[in-house]
């Protein structure tokens, strides 16, 4: 019998648990863009609550609900400021120019979060030949940084020197729960300083679909506006939100097995002779292993084989995330598989 995939690609290859199967049959709904969704009702006041704020939408997605946020802070010829790898500006289509006529400034941030100073030195004057400087984007953990994560301070620190120019802040919470758990602290305390945030319900925390978006009455509200405008309105999603409920409550009490895992992955990889893994930079449940020697194709096709996927996000770099799917026996298999790889590819190992 061959060996079930273990799948490091994203932690969206969660499946639904039976759990979420049943909440989903048995699910009370009504139609949700008339607001007549109960159980999509109670998933976007838990959420509210669970962020910290006066109120939450529930969405299709972690990228519709980021570009609504920055089409309801920004009108075109607006800028924002992101980090460079940003996964609103670098993995979401195009949507910030496609959607609210938005332009890009980019800092650059080895572990995805830019300085204070930076900040500040990147903010338009107020000057008419310029476009105006008008909202601030982090992203906690930071994905491409390899799961980064940015304490409550510094945060705070962020959003003070934003709010002083003027400028508002989102947060992009894909893995906010994660940021969370791996720091021992309340979501609330990473987003208090922020504008408005967002939760994915579909990555670590396992519901098939759905994010939430979170902040002030009247922002929530643009929101809505703006969602059904995207095509964002969902008709009996509470079959959807059932599940989202079950992964908002039951999700973030399994994400510390996923750090865990993930460290061992880390430094695993890191005591293979043609693989580079900065282990104390792998502080929540992704692992970037940059190859030394060989493709990553070559890597990439060996671990298949073997049923084990991951994911070539750079030309020498392999991404690998955790998640509740991915059990101990598929971080052994992995880091077997890689083991042989040394020994089998091409020329140039060491």
């Amino acid at each position: 019998m061959p060996w079930p995939i273990a799948d490091f690609r994203s932690d969206t290859m969660t499946a639904p648990t039976a759990a979420m199967r049943r909440a989903m049959a048995d699910a009370a709904v009504g139609d949700d863009v008339w607001g007549e969704d109960p159980t999509v009702a109670r998933l976007e006041a838990d959420g509210a609550r669970w962020l910290g704020k006066a109120a939450a939408l529930f969405l299709p997605s972690g990228t519709m609900a980021n570009q609504v946020a920055i089409h309801v802070h920004c009108r075109p010829g607006d800028e924002l400021l992101c980090e460079e790898r940003s996964h609103a500006y670098c993995y979401e289509g195009g949507g910030i120019a496609r959607w609210s006529g938005t332009q890009v400034r980019a800092l650059a941030a080895a572990d995805g979060f830019p300085q204070p100073e930076q900040v500040a030195a990147a903010i338009r004057p107020d000057d008419p030949h310029f476009p105006r400087t008008r909202l601030l984007v982090l992203e906690n953990t930071h994905n491409m940084a390899g799961g980064r994560v940015a304490a409550p301070a510094r945060i705070e620190a962020l959003a003070a020197v934003a709010h002083r120019h003027g400028l508002l802040v989102h947060v992009d919470g894909a893995r906010l729960a994660n940021a969370a758990v791996a720091l021992g602290v309340p979501a609330t305390s990473l987003v208090a300083a922020a504008d408005s945030a967002t939760l994915c319900l579909s990555k670590g925390l396992g519901a098939p679909v759905g994010s939430l978006l979170a902040g002030a009455v009247e922002f929530v509200a643009a929101a809505r506006r703006a969602r059904k405008a995207f095509g964002g309105g969902m008709r009996q999603a509470g079959v959807l939100a059932a599940a989202g409920l079950i992964a908002l409550h039951e999700g973030p009490a399994l994400l510390a097995a996923d750090h865990a895992r993930a460290n061992r992955l880390a430094r695993g990889f890191a005591a293979l002779p043609w693989a580079r893994v900065d282990v104390a930079a792998t502080e929540t449940n992704i692992v970037m292993v940059d190859l030394a020697a060989g493709e990553p194709g070559e890597l990439l096709a060996h671990l298949r084989a073997q049923n084990v996927l991951a994911a070539q996000i750079g030309p020498r770099r392999v991404r690998f995330v955790l998640h509740r799917d991915v059990g101990d026996d598929g971080v052994d298999r992995c880091l077997a598989a890689a083991a042989a790889f040394g020994r089998t590819s091409s020329p140039g190992f060491s």
